[in-house]
């Protein structure tokens, strides 16, 4: 079994975690924990860290926590992936300020992730004010998911998010003020939610909503699409004898 997890056929090993996982046994554990830390396949990694899950706490947490240390950017990635499908809250005290800002982006995007899920109660404010720090950082994969992170806080992030709105780093503005469009209204694209931030950065707030109050009142003026538009129905069945 220990052969099969590491056996270059991605699906053999996939096949082995599930075994391994489907008849929990602590005598892999250190198997599963060094694997995960070198596993290039996302599905396979994903079933490793499910196979931990299945064996006692007592046992999988003491030997993830050593790998929050380690020196591979993938192993300290899968161990905080991990300990977010233990959800465990006392896990909480291992989710330091520095996981939350880790060089690495893979590392810091599961510690936000794994932070918001470990919580507690009456932490959400805290947690806020360090995820806000990390506003402007990376690439759009990155920011999406800070973003993610700080909707799911709720109104913890609010009073954060509103002074990094202000700040003169304009990617650190445009972001926070995407991120509360975002949770203001979740059904927003995160780039159209980025866009209008930075539109609204690059003009100032008054002349932005100048500007968009003068093309809603141009719009309805000359019957553009927005007051005209006929329900598509509608338009294929009066063209449809033409």
């Amino acid at each position: 079994m220990t052969d099969a997890l590491s056996a270059d056929d991605s699906s053999v090993r996939l096949r082995a975690a599930l075994a391994v996982g489907s008849n929990p046994d602590p005598v892999f554990l250190d198997t599963l924990v060094e694997r995960c830390a070198v596993e290039p396949d996302f599905f396979v990694r994903d079933m490793l860290s499910w196979a931990l899950t299945r064996l006692p706490p007592e046992v999988t947490l003491p030997r993830i926590r050593r790998e929050l240390d380690s020196e591979r950017p993938r192993a300290r990635s899968q161990a905080l992936h991990t300990l977010s499908k233990v959800g465990d809250k006392s896990t909480w005290v291992w989710i330091t300020r520095d996981m939350l800002r880790d060089a690495d982006d893979e590392v810091a995007r599961t510690a936000w992730r794994v932070a918001v899920v470990l919580v507690p109660e009456g932490e959400e404010k805290d947690l806020a004010a360090d995820l806000v720090l990390q506003l402007g950082r990376g690439d759009r994969a990155v920011q999406l998911s800070l973003s993610r992170a700080l909707v799911d806080l709720g109104e913890a992030t609010e009073p954060p998010l509103a002074r990094a709105a202000g700040s003169s780093d304009l990617a650190v503005a445009a972001h926070a003020r995407a991120t509360e469009l975002l949770r203001q209204n979740p059904e927003t694209g995160f780039d159209e939610a980025i866009d209008e931030a930075k539109r609204v950065v690059a003009l100032g707030e008054e002349r932005a909503a100048a500007e968009a109050a003068s093309a809603a009142i141009e719009t309805s003026e000359t019957g553009g699409p927005a007051a005209t538009a006929q329900p598509r129905e509608a338009a294929e069945a009066e063209g449809a004898d033409c």
